[in-house]
């Protein structure tokens, strides 16, 4: 990785330039969000598509000017959610107090006291590394993630860079050792896990529509003897983070 960032000599002025942009004030942050998925919306016609039939196959008691809403809405999310990750990245603390509205940390210290890796178990939304961010600022304790590693190395050198900033750890989507390691050593790992995976996965129904889940996560939990809590993190329509965490569900791990 050092080799990598030492060869792409754009990482240290693209650092620069993203730790100006996570400076932004909020309500900026999000105009900027709304206006850049205004002008790459052409460019993003595949993307669109995709999520149009989603929503058609998932609401469909909807009408199409209601579906055609949501899927905007998506897209604002998407281009949105890109700059809420560098902010998640890059800015100080100091620029993330007062963002978020936090319940529920008593479920993350009582599971963390009993000396246990703690399996933070939400939704995959753009702005999740941000408020894994802003769960770990308000613990005192950062809070390791999953991600997907970038083929290109120059571009995998900024981002691991970038995570490996405000994260304890990062670890890599199909990294299982890795991850059985945060949670064995009691951290506390944000993990996201409802993308169409293509293995170990079963088929239920999402919004009535059959989609391929992934398995893989209660062996996880149990090999690494953790603690399971859903976290939930929506965005209000004035800026605000929610965050919540749960107590484990009955029969979880």
């Amino acid at each position: 990785m050092a080799e990598a960032r030492t060869r792409c000599w754009l990482v240290t002025p693209a650092n620069f330039a993203l730790a100006l942009l996570a400076r932004l004030p909020q309500t900026i942050l999000l105009a900027l969000g709304s206006a850049l998925a205004w002008l790459l919306k052409p460019l993003l016609r595949k993307r669109r598509r995709i999520a149009q039939i989603n929503v058609d196959l998932c609401f469909p008691e909807l009408d199409a000017d209601a579906r055609r809403r949501l899927v905007d809405a998506n897209l604002r999310a998407t281009v949105t959610g890109a700059l809420e990750l560098i902010r998640g990245w890059y800015a100080p603390a100091s620029r993330l107090r007062g963002i978020a509205d936090i319940e529920g940390l008593q479920h993350v210290r009582d599971a963390l006291a009993s000396g246990r890796g703690v399996m933070l178990f939400g939704g995959h939304f753009p702005h999740s590394e941000l408020c894994a961010r802003l769960l770990g600022e308000a613990l005192g304790q950062r809070v390791s993630i999953v991600a997907r590693r970038n083929n290109d190395a120059c571009i995998e050198a900024l981002l691991d860079g970038a995570r490996r900033r405000v994260f304890a750890e990062v670890v890599g989507k199909k990294d299982v050792r890795g991850l059985l390691r945060v949670l064995s050593r009691g951290g506390i790992l944000a993990y996201s896990a409802d993308q169409n995976f293509t293995y170990q996965n079963a088929f239920v129904p999402f919004f009535g529509v059959p989609a391929a889940t992934l398995t893989a996560t209660p062996d996880l939990a149990k090999r690494a003897n953790a603690v399971v809590l859903p976290f939930w993190f929506p965005r209000t329509p004035a800026g605000r983070y929610k965050l919540r965490g749960g107590p484990a569900g009955r029969g979880w791990p």
